[in-house]
């Protein structure tokens, strides 16, 4: 039984690793080649069955796709989630390797399936921290541009924020995102809806909001930005104040995992022959380490939680 269900998980990581290989070597001769310049991608095979999956599941499909698109990550979703399916796998394989039992096998796959996402999540944080950084300094800088040019071209404005270069990398980025996405997109509420996601603050809700009717309307917004910087100028404590409660949040995930690494170093270095019987040979001992892997994960996602919340 062990044997067989060893052979059936060999199986499927081959064939998710080589499903995903090729799809990534197919991409990078495109690229190469210059040929995605020049006409539409054609998909053939498994990537045309997977964009059919993907459509029956919008929702989580622009989700995933908005993420990605946000966090700068030069992947489509399909690729992602046969990732999120290769590591499922390996944590399958990991638990009938190592632990085996059905127990550690089924909390590894839900761990390591889960992993991708939760880092795209931290990675999506991060960004949103250091943004939020700058935000009023670039709606100050957005609002002289959008003066200059007349009060009424939204669009030039914001090629000349980004043209001006004086605004720090991580929120010039997202500047520059939605300029791009503006000018190139078809969608602008699509734009605009990744806009809020990169910043992930209500005042960029509100700034979306502005540009939204300028877009939309055609109507001057010069009023509607001045109270925005009046009232962001008033909150700046509050703001800095919700930072640092974020930094602590962030600071409390990665502590309890460098409390078990200190903890087994420290094992390991006293008494390494019988740390290795107990921790890697005997079952007890591989329990504990696989309950302790799933609080901190469980710890991880109570901390993106709390940190989405904050936001």
């Amino acid at each position: 039984m062990l044997k067989a269900g060893a052979a059936a998980v060999a199986v499927m990581m081959f064939l998710l690793l080589y499903a995903f290989f090729r799809y990534w070597l197919e991409v990078w001769w495109r690229r190469f080649s210059g040929r995605q310049r020049l006409r539409r991608r054609r998909r053939v095979g498994w990537a045309v069955l997977l964009e059919r999956a993907a459509a029956r599941f919008q929702g989580p499909y622009g989700h995933l796709a908005d993420l990605l698109h946000v966090v700068g990550w030069p992947m489509r979703p399909e690729p992602f989630a046969g990732l999120s399916a290769f590591t499922a796998a390996a944590g399958v394989a990991a638990g009938v390797f190592f632990f085996r039992n059905a127990r550690s096998a089924i909390m590894l796959m839900v761990m390591l399936g889960l992993l991708p996402y939760v880092m795209l999540r931290m990675r999506l944080i991060s960004r949103q921290m250091a943004a939020r950084l700058d935000f009023l300094p670039a709606v100050e800088l957005f609002y002289q541009c959008y003066l200059v040019t007349g009060g009424r071209q939204i669009r030039t404005a914001l090629r000349q924020t980004v043209e001006e270069g004086r605004l720090p990398a991580e929120i010039q980025a997202v500047f520059e995102q939605l300029e791009r996405n503006l000018s190139v997109r078809g969608n602008d509420e699509d734009s605009l809806r990744r806009f809020t996601l990169a910043v992930g603050h209500r005042w960029a809700d509100y700034f979306a909001g502005i540009l939204r009717v300028a877009l939309t309307e055609g109507v001057p917004v010069a009023d509607n930005l001045r109270e925005l910087i009046a009232d962001m100028r008033q909150s700046q404590l509050m703001d800095q104040q919700e930072r640092l409660r974020l930094l602590e949040i962030r600071l409390a995930n990665f502590a309890p995992g460098i409390f078990l690494v200190i903890f087994l170093a420290v094992n390991f270095r006293l008494n390494p022959d019988a740390s290795h019987r107990y921790y890697l040979e005997d079952p007890g001992g591989r329990d504990l380490i696989l309950n302790a892997l799933v609080f901190l994960f469980g710890s991880l996602l109570m901390g993106l939680h709390l940190s989405r919340k904050k936001m």
